[in-house]
């Protein structure tokens, strides 16, 4: 089982699967009269210049976050959830979580990961990942992750703000965009 978050974790699940998401332009789709399931306002790319695939660092985590968040004009304290890469591997998990605490500066949110679920899907993992988030707006409901115990969380999250959700919860209604 993969477990992210816990300190039961041991290493990364390869799972099978991928994931398809027509993209439009705003504009379009509203004039198209299109379902509209959620509205990309920024990205972020950056590699890890030290780490490696099974052992990553901070650094490149937290530029294409911060690069993702200056685009879409927000900041992390109006974020509720985090679908994070969370592979199951202590190393991997560990330096995520350090990277949240370094760009919420104290502030935490929910986190998880699809791969609690499904395993790892590599090239696929990302549409994994957005597909569970957007299902979650869609139904107004924190996802749970698979599987993770608070008395076996990770020691990484202790007093970090974030809270991995054993059980699903309302998603908190807020006004405008």
């Amino acid at each position: 089982r993969c477990l992210p978050f816990d300190r039961r974790a041991d290493g990364l699940v390869v799972g099978e699967g991928g994931g398809l998401f027509a993209l439009q332009r705003l504009e379009d789709a509203v004039a198209q009269g299109r379902r509209i399931l959620g509205v990309i306002r920024g990205i972020g790319l950056s590699n890890d210049l030290g780490g490696s695939l099974l052992s990553p660092e901070s650094e490149g985590q937290l530029r294409a976050m911060r690069a993702a968040y200056e685009e879409a004009g927000w900041s992390p304290s109006e974020v509720e959830l985090i679908e994070c890469h969370g592979t199951g591997t202590p190393r991997g998990d560990e330096v995520a979580t350090a990277s949240l605490r370094a760009l919420f500066d104290g502030k935490g949110c929910a986190i998880g990961s699809v791969k609690s679920n499904i395993g790892h899907l590599l090239t696929g993992a990302g549409a994994a990942g957005l597909a569970k988030v957007l299902l979650a707006l869609r139904k107004g409901v924190l996802p749970p992750t698979a599987g993770f115990s608070r008395e076996t969380a990770s020691p990484a999250l202790e007093e970090s703000g974030f809270e991995v959700l054993e059980a699903p919860r309302p998603w908190p209604e807020r006004m405008g965009p």
